[in-house]
């Protein structure tokens, strides 16, 4: 058992530092967002995660997770301090590491002041869990050896995280790998303790090649998702179907099956971000990275493809009702930063469409930046009086939907499938004008 620091509680956070304390470590979790901290000494999560809401109240309730707006809390009874803090993308797509820095210099004074009150020896791994350039722990390590006293032992060490929004307590719990960059032995041996209850393989590593480690693994998937949806263009144009494609080259080992879903592109707050950070770390160090500004520019055409789509069955779309069914950038979260949904919505406003969505998480979000679309309460209220249907997040309970129901409350029997997950031999059957990314259906060419 460890006594752990996690410092910010965003969705990386919260979740290191509830699953952390399942393990049976003592964890204190610090954000300097007041209201924040006190809707989670309530249980009141800030975000949806499927099954972490029962592992905050049962670990808060045990007092092995706390929550606090102190920093100083934190370092004063914590050996290891994660800091877990946004690092969002700038103007020129580098990441913005003012938190960071921030933190960095919090924690700094912080062992300052433990050092004037206590005359015993202190000690503390500090571990950059957030997403951050390579070189980011040399200057971590930079800033607070300026501000600690003579005598205060400390490391530094990365340990990205492989998060799936929807899938974070599985992914924390039983994770392909884990990696850590260390700078000795001491460092090391804390981590293989932490970690002894998780059955998978760590890989150490030194920092910097654990830095490059997440940004080279989040754009390679970005780059696999591009590539597919480059393909379905192709497939579209020719009239051969995606998902054999798609089948086809995954049976081959050297390539594998995940992450060749063709759709509507990736979105959420890492693939985008990374992607970005990723070309930008490249261009400062001397290297144009053009194969990941192609896969950047890939992802936005999948959107024009959609626009592109809705025309072909509309013809004029100024006027038209059209429903959003799924706001979010994938299933199971409420997430809608970078979503192709919103992105597709904003488009169309600008063609002067009228929209009505539904999202079983993510309409809340969603009206703090799109107050005027028509949201509803069912996706059937969505269906009435609607042109064309767009499937933008393949949430489970949209494969089920009465489709026979929902073709006698639209206007129009057009659907565009952008995740491909409907069977749309049963839409046809029903009478539905089904259009896909990619995918060749019945009675095209």
């Amino acid at each position: 058992m460890k006594n752990i620091g996690i410092i910010g509680t965003g969705h990386v956070g919260l979740v290191t530092g509830a699953c952390f304390a399942k393990l049976g470590n003592n964890v204190i979790c610090a954000d300097n967002d007041s209201e924040k901290i006190k809707k989670l000494n309530q249980h009141i999560l800030p975000f949806y995660e499927p099954g972490l809401n029962t592992i905050v109240e049962e670990e808060h309730k045990k007092e092995r997770l706390l929550f606090t707006n102190s920093i100083e809390e934190v370092v004063k009874n914590s050996e290891v301090i994660f800091i877990t803090v946004g690092t969002p993308s700038t103007e020129n797509g580098k990441a913005d590491l003012s938190y960071v820095e921030q933190v960095s210099i919090e924690i700094a004074k912080s062992l300052s002041n433990i050092s004037k009150i206590s005359s015993a020896k202190i000690y503390r791994l500090i571990v950059e869990k957030s997403t951050v350039p390579v070189l980011t722990g040399e200057w971590v390590k930079r800033t607070i050896e300026l501000i600690v006293p003579t005598g205060i032992d400390f490391d530094i060490a990365a340990n990205p995280e492989f998060l799936r929004e929807g899938n974070a307590i599985k992914d924390f719990m039983e994770p392909d790998r884990i990696v850590v960059g260390t700078e000795n032995e001491r460092a090391k041996k804390i981590f293989q303790e932490i970690y002894s209850p998780i059955k998978s393989p760590i890989i150490f590593t030194d920092i910097k090649s654990a830095e490059i480690i997440k940004h080279a693994s989040n754009s390679f998937l970005a780059m696999k998702i591009s590539y597919i949806n480059a393909i379905s263009q192709i497939c579209d144009k020719v009239g051969a179907d995606i998902e054999m494609v798609a089948e086809g080259m995954g049976m081959d080992k050297r390539i594998g099956k995940s992450f060749l879903k063709a759709g509507i592109g990736y979105g959420g707050s890492c693939f985008p971000k990374d992607v970005k950070a990723f070309i930008s770390i490249a261009k400062d160090i001397g290297y144009d990275f053009n194969l990941l500004k192609e896969v950047e520019h890939i992802n936005k055409e999948q959107i024009n493809i959609v626009i592109k789509k809705a025309q072909e069955l509309l013809w004029n779309l100024k006027g038209k009702q059209i429903g959003i069914l799924g706001l979010s950038f994938k299933p199971q979260t409420d997430d809608i930063r970078e979503s192709p949904a919103i992105k597709i919505i904003q488009l169309l406003l600008k063609e002067d469409c009228i929209i009505k969505c539904y999202d079983p998480q993510a309409m809340e979000n969603t009206k703090n930046i799109l107050p005027n679309l028509i949201y509803c309460k069912t996706p059937y209220e969505v269906c009435k009086d609607s042109h064309l249907l767009i499937f933008a997040t393949e949430w489970d309970e949209f494969k089920t939907l009465d489709f026979d129901k929902i073709k006698t409350l639209m206007k129009m029997p057009h659907i565009i499938d952008g995740r491909n997950f409907l069977d749309f031999k049963k839409l046809q059957k029903a009478g539905f004008i089904y259009k896909s990314i990619g995918k060749k259906t019945e009675g095209e060419k």
